[in-house]
């Protein structure tokens, strides 16, 4: 178990819109932008192997897109080539950081010095839902499904935990990139469910086309 006082000042950032990874999930990424590859063989090279994932959050006027505040750190768990030179990789949800500052210089990807406090939670046992009622949930999700033309596998839903259900849906279902943003930054296993309701519910009742948190 990572202790946070071992969680590096500064790390690699992976500005990445849409895409979400929160503590103790497993997020799999394809790697083919030449500084996106260096900056996987430079985290390979630490002990940690971390990358920060975050949301652009575009900025009138800039050439880069700015970053929203809050990321989620991941550790590099799987890694493989393929013949042309793409990477394929799969982070493991470590920590959310927050953006101090961003680091100038001439790496060929974005670095940031971050601050890990206020998220001693994330590197802790997996978290449970009290309030979680189960089935009135799978019905909503269900109704959602179908809305949108997906299929699922109904017994993994029922027999998950409930973090691994909460989380896997936050991350894998199609919700603007704000509202990606409110599900990382929600307090807790609980605040996130009932943000990921709200979505849901915002999203059957057609309002899919723009983002819910502006």
């Amino acid at each position: 178990m990572i202790k946070q006082s071992e969680l590096p000042e500064t790390i690699a950032i992976f500005p990445l819109g849409g895409a979400l990874l929160l503590p103790r999930a497993r997020l799999p990424l394809h790697i083919f932008e030449p500084r996106y590859l260096q900056m996987i063989e430079d985290a390979l090279k630490t002990d940690g192997r971390l990358i920060g994932m975050i949301q652009p959050n575009p900025i009138p006027g800039r050439d880069d897109p700015g970053l929203h505040s809050i990321g989620c750190a991941g550790r590099i768990t799987q890694f493989s080539e393929t013949e042309d030179g793409r990477y394929m990789i799969t982070l493991g949800g470590v920590s959310r950081f927050r953006v101090v500052k961003e680091v100038e210089g001439f790496c060929p990807y974005r670095r940031c010095d971050v601050n890990w406090d206020g998220f001693e939670r994330d590197l802790g046992k997996d978290e449970a839902d009290a309030g979680f009622h189960r089935k009135p949930f799978l019905d909503l999700l269900g109704r959602y499904f179908d809305a949108r033309g997906l299929s699922a596998d109904w017994d993994t839903l029922k027999e998950a935990d409930d973090e691994l259900l909460i989380n896997s849906l936050s991350m894998m279902l199609d919700f603007a990139a704000e509202d990606k943003q409110a599900l990382l930054e929600a307090p807790s296993l609980e605040t996130r469910r009932e943000t990921l309701v709200t979505l849901i519910e915002y999203t059957l009742r057609g309002g899919q086309e723009e983002g819910m948190m502006q």
